[in-house]
């Protein structure tokens, strides 16, 4: 039964602190649902908000940090996820009004057992920002990205890529999206621009994604442009079989099948591997599906060519995943280097002679690309790498190395358009 006397807009504060509370424990973020939120408005701007908080993540760090001088009290439930959220209302989203973002904020820690002994102190705080709000919001933007990884991404893409991180960050991620048929009508129908061969990209984004047209038909699926590279660059023989590893959810399996080859898709997770069905179901598209440990897969015969999206730091998703690049650490990414070269190992054991691999991650990271490839070449001496050529992405000519590997990050952009892309590294091999 809904609580009568429940201040209006305190469900949607408590909603959005709970979930800001898990990403900042370190889980992914996904929006909040129906389940969560049922008013749509309601879950729209609680969305917003957690969206925003985690996007200012490093300019909130800082506000904190010079509002509580003795720091974040210890074991204080709820107390900095609301405090996060008000912050943010309070300096970066002020057309959201300064009396709701204090006045929610003391009841939201009032309603914790664990914060409501410091409802006085989150009203004595967010006055305080509430005064030097403006301050607050001009602080320097080179704050929004974590030190240890920014200072790595200087190195590696130069000063000039880096300015554009932080836009890259606050401005978000177009919708992207990889078409089935090659209709030109298509690009109008929906509202877009291609950008890149056969994607399209999205500017608005004021749909859910099954309510754009043609969903339903299946004629085109959701993949960001800088994903769209790696099965792109798959050179194996017309109509070989190709083995797509750790393939969920299906985006890479879908431009194999499209671009005329027999696939096998695996992948672990039977969740993520249902989904897959699902979409190539979609699609109108067939393909092999296998449920196993891509380590230890062993085929009964080997393959033209095996595509491997491994999993990685995910740092160059970070338009879409702010939380990623807080949540990371050094040892996160020297795990997954670890377990790449597992992977990488096992996907050469299932090539056939001449048979092509693809290896791809969605990392920022050169410990997972560019120094895996230095890796492959010292250790696996059966794979040469096989260069990709300029001209085999026209419309992104930049991200090709001087190495013939490929290279994007979010201040590339594709084509004429905007928005940048995700950071992806692609290398290509042939088995000798």
């Amino acid at each position: 039964m809904t609580d009568k006397t429940e201040p209006a807009g305190l469900r949607l504060r408590l909603a959005a602190a709970k979930r800001l509370r898990a990403v900042l424990a370190g889980e992914n973020f996904s929006p909040l649902a129906t389940a969560d939120l049922a008013d749509g408005r309601d879950r729209a701007l609680a969305n917003r908000l957690i969206t925003t908080a985690l996007r200012r993540h490093g300019q909130l760090n800082v506000t904190i940090a010079e509002l509580l001088e003795k720091g974040l009290p210890p074991r204080s439930g709820s107390f900095e996820a609301v405090l996060r959220l008000s912050l943010t209302q309070l300096v970066f989203l002020p057309d959201l009004g300064a009396h709701s973002a204090l006045f929610l904020a003391v009841e939201a820690t009032k309603r914790d057992p664990k914060s409501r002994h410091l409802s006085g102190l989150m009203n004595a705080v967010l006055r305080r920002a509430q005064a030097n709000s403006a301050r607050f919001g001009m602080l320097d933007d080179a704050l929004l990205l974590p030190m240890p990884f920014a200072d790595t991404w200087r190195q590696a893409y130069g000063d000039a890529a880096l300015m554009d991180f932080p836009r890259a960050l606050l401005e978000g991620a177009p919708l992207d999206l990889t078409l089935r048929d090659d209709d030109p009508g298509l690009a109008e129908a929906l509202g877009g621009e291609l950008v890149m061969a056969d994607t399209l990209r999205l500017e608005q984004r004021d749909r859910p994604v099954d309510a754009l047209p043609f969903y339903n038909e299946g004629r085109w699926w959701v993949q960001d442009a800088a994903a769209a590279i790696p099965a792109r660059l798959m050179t194996a023989r017309a109509g070989g079989r190709i083995l797509d590893l750790c393939a969920a959810p299906g985006g890479k399996t879908a431009q194999l099948v499209k671009a005329g080859y027999r696939v096998t898709a695996l992948d672990s997770d039977a969740a993520r591997m249902a989904r897959l069905e699902q979409n190539l179901d979609r699609l109108g598209y067939q393909a092999e599906t296998v449920i196993a440990d891509a380590i230890g897969f062993t085929p009964d015969r080997p393959f033209d060519g095996v595509l491997l999206d491994a999993p990685c730091s995910a740092t160059g998703t970070f338009r879409r995943h702010p939380e990623v690049i807080w949540n990371r650490t050094a040892a996160d990414v020297a795990g997954r280097v670890r377990l790449q070269r597992a992977l990488i190992t096992n996907a050469y054991r299932c090539l056939e002679a001449g048979g092509i691999l693809i290896y791809c991650v969605c990392s920022l990271e050169p410990a997972e690309g560019e120094e895996q490839l230095d890796w492959v070449l010292k250790t696996l001496p059966g794979l040469e790498f096989l260069p990709v050529a300029q001209s085999e992405l026209p419309d992104l000519a930049a991200a090709v190395t001087d190495r013939g590997a490929v290279r994007t990050h979010p201040g590339l952009t594709p084509g004429e358009g905007a928005g940048g892309m995700d950071g992806f590294f692609v290398a290509r091999f042939r088995r000798r």
